[in-house]
């Protein structure tokens, strides 16, 4: 084998969608498709046990999501470089994943071919973002919520009440009303699920 081949990690918890890229992948006489994952954990399993030279991560993967994979990367393998490649590609979402130190950031409507070549981009150490992901992110500005009123809200969606809300963040039921009705406010919605859903659109959930 030769010593300029790419090591490949890919991970998608959609079966169809990760083996089609495997098969496609190993096509291209560079790469070198050595692990796949289903899950968070399992991700940085085989990070572990396999060191690729580049982490393709699904960004919505059940246990964690590609950028808390490529979080724990940076420690646990740190030669390996990340990418996440999203059909949810909101701009809280890009935010945090560059401040994870992710390479790449491409929608899944990428070619595989289009692929390889960024796979390629980001082992060089370059960084490659989809530019219609960064105007997105760019337009859509930081979010005006704090962490905790991101927590909230996020339980709120799924549709909890107040009381399970309280529970399970911690907090009195109370404070989670304050915490509610200062997100609502500061996005202008009628109510917290509007809320919940203006920042999940946003990306900022």
């Amino acid at each position: 084998m030769s010593d300029n081949v790419i090591r490949v990690l890919l991970a998608d918890d959609e079966h169809l969608i990760r083996g089609a890229l495997a098969a496609l992948l190993s096509l291209e006489g560079d790469l070198l498709v050595v692990a796949e994952a289903a899950s968070g954990p399992e991700a940085r399993a085989m990070a572990r046990a396999h060191e690729p030279d580049v982490a393709v991560l699904d960004l919505q993967m059940p246990g964690a999501d590609g950028v808390a994979v490529a979080t724990s990367l940076r420690s646990e393998v740190p030669w390996c470089r990340s990418m996440i490649v999203t059909s949810h590609g909101r701009p809280g979402h890009l935010k945090r994943a560059l401040e994870a130190g992710v390479r790449g950031f491409v929608p899944k409507t990428v070619s595989a071919q289009q692929l390889a070549e960024i796979i390629r981009t980001v082992h060089a150490g370059k960084r490659y973002v989809d530019q219609e992901l960064a105007a997105d992110a760019i337009s859509a500005g930081d979010s005006p919520l704090t962490a905790r009123e991101a927590e909230v809200l996020e339980y709120a969606e799924a549709g909890a009440p107040v009381t399970e809300i309280a529970e399970r963040a911690a907090l009195s039921p109370g404070t989670v009303r304050n915490y509610l009705s200062s997100a609502t406010a500061k996005l202008s919605a009628e109510n917290r699920h509007a809320a919940a859903r203006i920042a999940r659109e946003r990306g900022w959930l």
